[in-house]
């Protein structure tokens, strides 16, 4: 992003604790918790424009989500990033909801499709952690292949919680067999 560019912002209250969403035009470019890991240290080119359609429609999806329901996010959704990071979100946007992923297996998923005979499960998790739009690319649907919930910029606590919401098992061990499918 470039240094000046102005962002239209909106604040959001969540059962998890604040939020806040910045969009360019009508695409969400971003979602965070505040105060979580990576939120930007530069704000001062935000504008307030709660009454933006992509919020109006952004805060109506949020309370869905939050009341239990698996709704479908038709908003667009078009974060910044390197072309790994947007490699990695894009197989995160395929995770079903309630559903979740190994780092490892979308390391392998990278691999297999990229030609390399592997791929490092830490660049994986690192590109998953500078997800930009929390919730909306579920990167709290990736686990450690041991089951365990390594790292989410907002918090294990929240990322529990959002699991949790969604019902997912989560503390199914995977094989290593389990962990290399795509």
């Amino acid at each position: 992003m470039r240094d000046k560019e102005t962002l239209c912002a909106c604040r959001y209250n969540t059962p998890l604790g604040g939020a806040v969403a910045t969009a360019k035009g009508a695409n969400i470019s971003g979602f965070w918790f505040i105060g979580q890991k990576y939120f930007p240290r530069t704000t001062i080119f935000w504008t307030e424009r709660p009454d933006l359609p992509v919020f109006i429609s952004l805060r109506l999806w949020l309370e869905s989500y939050f009341a239990g329901a698996n709704p479908a996010l038709d908003i667009a959704v078009t974060p910044d990033g390197t072309p790994f990071q947007k490699m990695v979100w894009d197989i995160l946007k395929r995770i079903s909801y309630g559903k979740v992923r190994t780092y490892g297996s979308i390391a392998g998923q990278i691999a297999a499709s990229r030609g390399p005979a592997s791929m490092s499960a830490q660049a994986v998790g690192g590109a998953v952690g500078r997800n930009p739009v929390s919730l909306l690319i579920p990167c709290h649907r990736v686990i450690a292949s041991d089951g365990s919930l390594a790292g989410y910029a907002g918090g294990i606590d929240k990322k529990k919680a959002l699991l949790r919401l969604e019902q997912a098992d989560f503390t199914i061990r995977y094989s290593i067999l389990e962990a290399s499918k795509g």
